[in-house]
């Protein structure tokens, strides 16, 4: 629910979740939203800008009732599709596969810097030795600043809009203690930054950026690095790396890192649309697109660039 909070308030889409109910008990519940532009259409997802969405139930009935439901009031509303992001295999509902994007997840545990060194690959252990050789210092981010600025650069060097500061300062707000930014500092220069969602056993990394001017000193692997050891010191067992599209940098960069790779399995109804749907930035469609970003001033992609974030959810 913090999560539709944060959304309603920043975009202009509209949640519908829905329930399952026996009796006055909630069995299960589908995270949803309406969202209409004139890119995508009217569509129906679960969830825009999530990694993990789709259904969660606790029986086949009412989970099998969820999708009945969803699928009619799709039908009704006359969507183009309707898009369920789902995280593990047993959400499946039958609908056209998206198979897009993979998730990294590593089991942590207490352990000394050497320990968890030894227990990566040899081409990661060599790059987390390097970064080692610099100065560098993990702490929790006293404002959103140095995040956003590094985001900022990221985005723009991706060729792809970011979003409003705002975005990040309601998260910071209605998520309280299940959220945190970290910086990772050398020389009094913020190098990296990642925003970091904290779940039961769970820490998960969403948002992460660094700076290019200290490509060389690897911030990226010591950042991930130092998350790894971190949440194993606070009593997190798991840390997920976040998803990453097939065949890119991000993709490549999390899989050296000796994590369960799993396949997200996301799906899509078509309802009033005839082919499947790709917004991704991978689309050969938006490369020229893509290259025109990377050429805006930065300070122009700051201001409109939450325009064009909202058009592709």
């Amino acid at each position: 629910m913090a999560w539709r909070d944060v959304i309603e308030s920043i975009f202009d889409y509209r949640a519908e979740y829905m329930v399952a109910r026996e009796g006055n008990r909630v069995v299960g519940v589908l995270p949803l939203f309406l969202v209409e532009n004139f890119i995508t259409g009217r569509v129906l997802i679960s969830t825009p800008f999530a990694v993990y969405g789709g259904i969660l139930a606790e029986s086949p009935a009412a989970y099998a009732a969820l999708i009945d439901h969803v699928q009619q009031h799709a039908a009704c509303r006359g969507v183009q599709y309707l898009e369920m992001r789902n995280g593990f295999e047993d959400q499946r509902a039958g609908f056209n596969p998206v198979a897009r994007y993979a998730t990294f997840t590593k089991d942590v545990a207490p352990a000394t810097p050497e320990q968890l060194i030894k227990s990566l690959p040899s081409k990661t252990r060599n790059l987390v030795r390097k970064s080692l050789k610099y100065s560098y210092v993990s702490r929790s981010a006293p404002n959103l600043d140095g995040f956003y600025g590094l985001l900022l650069n990221t985005y723009r060097r991706h060729g792809t809009p970011v979003f409003p500061l705002k975005f990040f300062k309601t998260i910071m707000a209605v998520f309280g203690k299940a959220v945190d930014v970290r910086e990772v500092v050398v020389d009094g220069k913020v190098a990296a930054a990642s925003m970091n969602f904290f779940f039961r056993d769970q820490m998960h990394t969403y948002y992460a950026a660094w700076a290019d001017e200290f490509r060389a000193m690897v911030p990226n692997t010591f950042m991930y690095f130092d998350h790894l050891l971190w949440a194993g010191e606070n009593g997190y067992r798991t840390f997920d790396f976040g998803r990453s599209k097939y065949g890119t940098g991000p993709y490549e960069f999390k899989k050296q890192w000796d994590v369960i790779e799993r396949p997200l399995p996301y799906e899509v109804k078509l309802v009033k649309r005839e082919t499947l749907p790709n917004f991704s930035p991978t689309n050969p469609k938006f490369s020229m697109a893509i290259k025109l970003w990377q050429k805006i001033p930065l300070e122009i992609t700051r201001h409109i660039g939450p325009r064009f974030v909202a058009l592709f959810p």
